[in-house]
């Protein structure tokens, strides 16, 4: 079977027009009309994964980071970017991202954090007007829902941080409001701080806020910083999960190297 067979079914889960003016989602290196030998889906696409795909017999990576972000006007080897594109076009392997495109549909990436916490009624947080998906689903930014029962905010953090085995969660002032609206994004989500406002959201779990950006709360919401790696750790799974079931009998794996490129002292 093609490369571009499995791209072709990507795009119809998360089809390229979805994701952001910023972004480079998509085939970035290799081959559309090659014969496809097995899949490795991974966070991010570096040396180390390149090399597991060789290892394990793999030319395809489908990474939700794209490797290439900016231009690039030479291949010296003195970049870790640089090289890890050396190696796929040297070892014949394509490299695909599927990136904000998959960031915003339902069944995405915030999905995967949601079915974790058990979200219920869920919907679009940020939709972008006119888009639907071929299902009629709102397309856009962040999900938001509702927890079965209202939670106390204390025990709803370590809840997360249980659930999402972190190390570590930043998070504003607590006061005695329990929770029940839950918004979620998955890596940068401070872009959503105004949504968060607007709507009548009890906490926000993103990634990436700055300092000054947590007082946007205002002890009207619970604010919660989980890492930008640790909200996106169950990527890799969930596109092995939606590949496995469109192509049932072919190789598709979810990659053993641990990108995570921040270290906590405990």
């Amino acid at each position: 079977m093609q490369i571009k067979a499995f791209i072709a079914s990507l795009e119809e889960w998360a089809p390229l027009q979805y994701q952001e003016s910023y972004d480079n989602s998509g085939l970035i290196v290799g081959d559309p009309e090659a014969n496809c030998t097995g899949i490795l889906c991974s966070l991010d696409c570096t040396e180390a994964v390149v090399e597991e795909a060789i290892q394990k017999g793999c030319n395809l990576i489908v990474s939700h980071h794209p490797i290439i972000f900016k231009g690039i006007k030479q291949f010296s080897g003195d970049h870790y970017v640089n090289r890890t594109v050396l190696k796929a076009i040297q070892n014949n392997i394509a490299l695909y991202a599927i990136h904000t495109n998959l960031d915003n549909v339902i069944h995405g990436v915030n999905s995967s954090l949601a079915d974790r916490l058990h979200l219920e009624n869920r919907k679009i947080l940020a939709p972008i007007p006119g888009l639907f998906d071929q299902n009629g689903q709102a397309v856009g930014a962040g999900i938001v829902g509702e927890l079965p029962l209202e939670t106390e905010p204390e025990a709803f953090i370590k809840w997360v941080k249980e659930k999402f085995n972190l190390s570590v969660i930043k998070y504003t002032k607590l006061n005695d409001k329990k929770l029940i609206t839950i918004a979620l994004c998955g890596g940068s989500g401070s872009f959503l701080l105004d949504q968060i406002r607007a709507q009548n959201i009890d906490c926000f779990i993103t990634s990436d806020l700055k300092y000054h950006e947590f007082f946007e709360a205002d002890g009207k919401f619970l604010l919660m910083d989980i890492g930008h790696g640790e909200s996106e750790q169950f990527v890799p799974a969930l596109i092995v999960d939606y590949l496995k079931r469109k192509f049932l009998t072919f190789a598709v794996l979810e990659s053993e190297v641990k990108t995570q490129p921040i270290s906590y002292l405990k």
